[in-house]
């Protein structure tokens, strides 16, 4: 059984209640891995599981004393999440040590080191931690770096290079690695049969396989619009030469099309740019003699995996226009930069 509910990461589960049970959990952590796994979810249950007073076996919440019905409904005093604004780029320095008239009187950094309200344990949760500005970032290195008695700090984020090296050196890394198709296939099943939705258990099928093993991806590629268009993205990918006009025209199309909105469009061009990344990991390993992909990624990958330099410059490249995206950046400007250096891979070389 998956381990509080969550599928596809008992083995981390497992090195937890291992460390738990020897008295070992840490005071600060950096969970890494693509977004839609499922390492946000992980963090809020193994706080749960923290401050639960009767914790059962494998470091399992009991779900019945005062601390989980609190945790469940998301007004614990011992458990602190801070979360991005979706209307800033970064996460408020406010929300770390409170307003210019609160410093260091309200904020996670301050409210980490009060005692317990309900047991002996405080968690704080970091979402969005690759997001944490550097002056942020800065105002968390003093409670890394001696994290009060009982507390445990988590940061979840994407990738341990997002992060600034003094974060990373202060903190275990726990890696998450992409949800198995059948997994992904699953669970979203099941969510849209919570929901009363029909499922086409063909059109998920096919987005499990297209999403690379995360949840909020296969939840977009069950839209048909979505769908279509990551098929035309991967024959815009497969040919050559890449016609980079054709390429940003389109994608800027299919983004524009979420509606005014600023969160559903970057989340669309967030989906080319992984679906883009699909195809660059893909052509390494077939350059490399290991390839194994759907037909459709398979002929995309193919197109790129003659010359290893150029795709690891547009791997580079569509990291970067990833973060940009993150940050906020123009989306026209942002699509008209990438499918450039795509098309011309000496510029993305020279830069």
């Amino acid at each position: 059984m998956a381990w509080q509910g969550i599928e596809g990461h008992d083995e981390i589960a497992a090195r937890f209640a291992a460390a738990n049970a020897r008295g070992r959990i840490s005071g600060a952590y950096l969970f890494v891995g693509p977004p839609g796994v499922g390492k946000g979810t992980f963090a809020l249950a193994l706080a749960k599981a923290v401050v639960c007073a009767q914790p059962r076996p494998g470091m399992v919440a009991c779900g019945t004393c005062a601390s989980c019905m609190q945790a469940a409904a998301g007004s614990h005093p011992d458990i602190d999440v801070v979360r991005k604004p979706e209307d800033r780029a970064t996460i408020p320095l406010d929300l770390l040590i409170g307003d210019d008239e609160h410093r260091m009187r309200e904020g996670l950094c301050w409210r980490i080191l009060l005692r317990p309200a309900l047991g002996t344990r405080k968690v704080a949760v970091v979402m969005d931690a690759d997001h944490l500005a550097e002056e942020g970032a800065n105002c968390l290195l003093k409670t890394l770096e001696e994290p009060p008695a009982g507390s445990v700090i988590i940061l979840v984020g994407t990738a341990p290079e997002r992060q600034l090296p003094t974060i990373r050196s202060r903190c275990q890394v726990v890696r998450f690695a992409p949800l198995p198709t059948e997994a992904v296939r699953r669970i979203v099943a099941a969510e849209m049969r919570a929901a009363d939705l029909p499922v086409d258990e063909a059109a998920l099928t096919l987005a499990a396989q297209a999403a690379g093993g995360s949840l909020a991806r296969v939840r977009l590629m069950l839209d048909p619009e979505v769908a279509e268009f990551h098929g035309r993205l991967l024959d815009l990918l497969a040919s050559r030469p890449l016609r980079g006009v054709d390429l940003g025209r389109e994608t800027l199309a299919f983004v524009e099309a979420a509606g005014k909105e600023a969160q559903p469009r970057r989340a669309r061009l967030r989906l080319v740019l992984d679906a883009t990344l699909d195809v660059l990991r893909e052509a390494a390993h077939r350059a490399a003699g290991s390839a194994a992909a759907a037909p459709q990624l398979a002929r995309a990958a193919a197109a790129w995996s003659t010359d290893v330099d150029t795709v690891v410059s547009a791997f580079e490249r569509t990291l970067d226009a990833v973060d940009a995206v993150d940050r906020n950046a123009n989306l026209g400007v942002l699509v008209d930069a990438w499918t450039a250096l795509l098309e011309e891979p000496r510029l993305a070389r020279r830069s």
